[in-house]
């Protein structure tokens, strides 16, 4: 198939879908209905990615890389070439305001412990930046065994410990102990946009009645989580492939 063809093509390249629409002369959403199969290429946007690609417009309509003798010289690899997460803006303050708000609407239920936190907190900051491209937290989001959990959020709930923002409980939710945390002061509401307002209490809509296991279970088979490797972070970018399960955007509405 022609979509996946030349996704693999963009990603063997390490081009980002950001430059491979810049240079087709469209917007990313635009070029994702592309990558998805769901937009005919016109012939002059064919000859655009023949060329991106370097090969001839034949090859690349019938999908076959031309090849190539290729004489490798190994290099020490330099640290800074290391591929990272990208992640456009980071807001710790925010994120304890964020988690303030939810512990008021939602941390008095009994299946919202430290667990559900996690999650909820990753689905806020993933589904923000898919709807918008741009971050609302941008904490970092480690794979593990239990789903996407936030390298931030222990530190932060000890601070706001410590400073008797909340508190720590344990709780008993049916044959399990779970750790609560209970607010003692309300968010401050000037650092949160009404729009970031608005998509919070979406997420908390649809999301804060699952327990531990259900929202585990839910989170793994978001793409994110799926191809990211155990131990490391979530690529914030990879919200842009999400099947019609998970993902939060009406991309139609911006063709």
């Amino acid at each position: 198939m022609l979509a996946e063809f030349i996704k693999q093509q963009r990603v063997k390249r390490n081009m980002t879908q950001e430059y491979v629409a810049s240079e087709l002369g469209m917007s990313r959403p635009t070029y994702l209905q592309i990558e998805r199969g769901k937009r005919e290429l016109t012939i002059s946007e064919a000859k655009k990615l023949a060329s991106l690609f370097d090969m001839s417009l034949e090859s690349f309509l019938a999908e076959k890389e031309p090849k190539r003798n290729v004489s490798i010289k190994k290099e020490p690899v330099k640290k800074s070439e290391d591929l990272q997460i990208r992640v456009t803006e980071k807001n710790l303050d925010k994120l304890k305001q964020v988690l303030l708000y939810i512990l008021n609407k939602v941390g008095c239920k009994p299946n919202v412990g430290e667990t559900v936190l996690h999650k909820l907190l990753y689905f806020i900051d993933f589904d923000y930046y898919e709807k918008f491209e741009e971050n609302l937290m941008g904490a970092t989001y480690i794979k593990n065994y239990h789903g996407p959990t936030s390298v931030e959020l222990g530190e932060i709930l000890k601070e706001m410990q410590k400073q008797g923002e909340i508190e720590s409980v344990k709780s008993q939710y049916f044959k399990y102990l779970q750790k609560k945390y209970l607010p003692r002061k309300r968010p401050n509401l000037d650092i949160l946009s009404a729009r970031e307002i608005d998509h919070i209490d979406n997420v908390l809509a649809r999301l804060s009645d699952k327990n531990a296991a259900e929202i585990e279970n839910y989170s793994h088979e978001d793409i994110p989580w799926k191809i990211a490797q155990n131990g490391k972070p979530l690529s914030y970018e990879s919200v842009f492939y999400r099947d019609e399960r998970y993902s939060v955007r009406n991309y139609g509405d911006e063709l």
